[in-house]
Formats: structure tokens, C-alpha cells, sequence
């Protein structure tokens, strides 16, 4: 008899409706996430660098323009950086990402404006002041279509989330506390701006952005520190903030600085040295101190057989603009596309908005409830059961009897004679 042998039986679809996907939304992500997160999507590292510091550049002078409040480029900046980590870049145009978000911005702050009226202050700050047009102009028919369609993935990006934070009253409150000099205020206060530029909002509080704006620029002022911020562990403590954050937060600043100068406001303000002078000295407490890191809360990858895995090099390069547009029209665009296509497809084998609702939900306790709940409903079982099955064993042969393949060199010979070929051994 042969060994019993184990098979399963269980149902091979699921059977009922689908459980409905919740997206939890995240205001803060870790820099190992972002990254991970550019990867996904295939983004270039330099058009990815690129289209961030015109996009936020782009929100800033239309901002500007229209004389909007801050706190509405601090959100509209947010929406620009999540949108982008959720979508690649070959699937819209920057200006309509910046223009969307920008919209968004209003809507949520309360500074309503029109789409049309956000696409006519960004083309008359390109043109002289007799080219200028109204919002009312059909130039800006077709635009205004895809900036409105590209504002609903904005709110999904964002996971619907419109707790918007202004770090510049931390800022304030804080430079009234410890004293702080009016000049170096106002240098602070342009290096929060300049901050909107990288994913630091994306990735600290309020408070650690204002502690690594003063301090930064207390360093390009190049004053005193003691003076100004006294008993500094203290005030991270009372401000809910630590010295690891503050100074991935002011590297991350003067990456912008050395590798895009004039892409910020600051930048062009200061010789490069000052910068690189100031970069080397963090870089050095770094080093020194046990305890800090670059990147907080920075974890290797996971290894397989004993080998990381390795993240591709050459990422996917978006299309270029000619490729983009077809008869003047965006066909990659996500606003020409149907809301069930125009998804990237990352989020697994059920690729989200084809089956299933997609609920959006800010607490994350409340969203784990609900997903134990529904799984006990969902679970497939399995039974196990052992079946005895008759096989026929075949008699081994005996090495002698075993037939030559003379095909594979297995030929007879007789008197050292090789009959193949008739030489005869010496």
C-alpha cells in the first residue's frame, strides 16, 4: 500500500460581496515610505526633483498673484506633493497637478476662487499686461475640464483628509518666546516657505519645522545659538519635538540650497559656501552622536537567501510632452480618463474603484475594527483528508541485463580491440 496522501478541498472564489477597501489617511509618512512610495510609480529622480520645484513654484506665483493667504500655499503644497506620490508623471502635466491642488486649497480654506480664475492669473503673470485676458475667455474651456477632473484624485490622494496644518503660528509663537530678533524672523519665516519645496511638511510636525527654520536661520546669520535657544532639550520636550527631526529636517533644507539654489528663495541670497560650510557642521554632529541618523526611524530592507533586495536603478522614464498631448488634448491625463482607468494599478490584484466600495476613513483604531469584523465572514476553510491509493511498483533490473546504448559510447569490446573503429590499444 502506497503512503496516504493529504488533499484539500475549499471553495475556489469567494463567495459573497466583495468587502469594501478602506484607505486610512496618513498626514505624516517617514522618508523610507516616501521614497518606496517614488519607486512604485517609476519616477525619474531628476524630472521627479524637476517637476516638485516647478509645480510648488507655479502654486506660489499664482498664489501670489490672486493675493491669497499663506495658509492656503501651505495646503495647496501638501496636495501637490501627495497627488504626486500617488500618480506617475506621465499621466498628467505638472500645471494641471499645481492648478488642481491650488483649487483644492481654496475650497478647503475658504478662499473660494474658480478654476478659470486660477488658469487666467497663471497666463497673464507669463504674458505682457496687453495680452492679458479674462477669466471668461474660452482659452481656458478645455483646461478648466481637467483641472476640475483632476481635483477629485486630489481629495482621493489625500484620503479626504482636510486637517490642514500652518506651521508658520508655530513659528511666531515661538520666536516671541525665546526673543528672537526681528531680521531673523524674517529669515525664518522665508525659510518656511522654502521648506514647502522638499517633504519635510509631509513629514514632521508643526513644531519641529519651526525649530529647524530658526536655527537654520540663526546658522546663515551666523549668530549665536546659546543666546537664542537655551536649555534646547526642554523646549523639545514642551514643543512635543526631538533633535533628530529638527536636523533631518534643516539637511533636508540645505540639500535644496546646495543642489537647487535658484530654485528657492533663499538660495540666491547667500554664496554657496555659507551653505556647504553649515551642511558639513550638522553633518558632523551626525556622526558624532550615537543616537541620530540621517533619516528617523530608517530600517534596512528586507533580506532574501541572504541578499537585500535591491530597489530598480533605472526607474521608468516618464513620456516626453510630445508624446503626452495629441491634437492639443492630454490623452495620459487622469481627467480624460474614466474614474475606473485612471487609477495606477498599485494597490494589488483588485485594483481599486473596480470591485468593491473604497471608503475613506481618518481614524485608524476605527478601521481595524471594522476589517476584523467583516473577516470572519470571509474566511475560507479548509478540510484535510487522507485517501489510500494502490500503485503498481515496478521490479528493478538487473544491472547485467540492463540494455547498451551504444549511441552513448557504451560499446563492446573484445581483446582490447574497440570494435567501433578498429584501433587496437598499446
Amino acid at each position: 500500500m502506497a503512503p496516504a496522501a493529504a488533499s484539500t478541498s475549499g471553495p475556489s472564489e469567494q463567495s459573497g460581496p466583495h468587502p469594501s477597501i478602506i484607505q486610512v489617511a496618513k498626514p505624516y509618512l517617514f522618508h523610507q515610505q516616501l521614497q518606496g512610495q517614488l519607486v512604485a510609480t517609476g519616477a525619474n529622480p531628476t524630472r521627479e526633483d524637476s517637476y516638485r520645484l516647478q509645480g510648488i513654484q507655479w502654486i506660489d506665483d499664482v498664489r501670489t498673484g490672486l493675493q491669497l493667504p499663506v495658509r492656503t500655499f501651505d495646503t495647496a503644497s501638501v496636495y501637490f506633493h501627495k497627488f504626486r506620490l500617488q500618480h506617475k508623471d506621465n499621466e498628467y502635466q505638472y500645471q494641471d497637478a499645481a492648478a488642481a491642488a491650488l483649487l483644492t486649497a481654496c475650497k478647503v480654506e475658504d478662499t473660494l476662487k474658480k478654476s478659470r480664475e486660477i488658469l487666467c492669473a497663471a497666463h497673464n503673470i507669463r504674458v505682457a499686461i496687453s495680452e492679458h485676458l479674462s477669466p471668461d475667455d474660452n482659452v481656458f474651456d478645455g483646461p478648466s475640464k481637467i483641472v476640475i477632473g483632476l481635483e477629485r484624485l486630489m481629495l482621493e490622494a489625500s484620503g479626504f483628509d482636510f486637517r490642514s496644518r500652518y506651521p508658520q503660528k508655530h513659528l511666531l509663537k515661538l520666536a516671541k518666546d525665546i526673543g528672537l530678533e526681528r531680521d531673523t524672523t524674517k529669515m525664518a519665516y522665508q525659510v518656511m516657505l522654502d521648506s514647502y519645496r522638499t517633504f519635510s511638511p509631509l513629514k514632521h510636525t508643526s513644531a519641529t519645522l519651526a525649530f529647524a527654520c530658526i536655527e537654520l536661520s540663526l546658522l546663515i546669520l551666523d549668530k549665536s545659538l546659546d543666546e537664542s535657544l537655551k536649555d534646547r532639550a526642554r523646549k523639545y520636550q514642551m514643543w512635543k519635538t526631538t533633535r533628530a527631526e529638527t536636523l533631518e529636517t534643516m539637511l533636508d533644507l540645505l540639500d535644496l540650497y546646495t543642489h537647487f539654489q535658484k530654485s528657492s528663495i533663499i538660495g540666491p541670497l547667500f554664496p554657496m559656501d555659507t551653505f556647504i560650510q553649515i551642511r558639513i557642521k550638522l553633518n558632523q554632529g551626525v556622526d558624532d552622536s550615537k543616537g541620530l541618523m540621517r533619516y528617523t526611524e530608517h530600517h534596512e530592507p528586507s533580506k532574501t537567501n541572504g541578499h537585500k533586495l535591491k530597489t530598480p536603478k533605472t526607474p521608468i522614464t516618464p513620456a516626453s510632452p510630445s508624446d503626452i498631448r495629441l491634437n492639443g488634448k492630454d490623452i495620459n491625463s487622469p481627467a480624460t480618463l474614466s474614474p475606473r482607468s485612471s487609477g495606477s494599478g498599485r494597490r494589488g490584484t483588485v485594483v481599486r474603484g473596480q470591485e468593491g466600495t473604497v471608503r475613506f476613513m481618518l481614524d485608524a483604531d476605527q478601521a481595524k475594527k471594522e476589517k476584523d469584523s467583516v473577516a470572519e465572514y470571509f474566511k475560507v476553510e479548509y478540510e484535510e483528508y487522507e485517501v489510500e491509493v494502490e500503485e503498481q511498483v515496478r521490479p528493478e533490473r538487473n544491472e547485467r541485463e540492463r540494455p547498451r546504448d551504444y549511441r552513448n559510447g557504451d560499446r563492446p569490446y573484445h581483446n582490447n580491440h574497440y570494435l567501433g573503429n578498429k584501433r587496437i590499444r598499446r
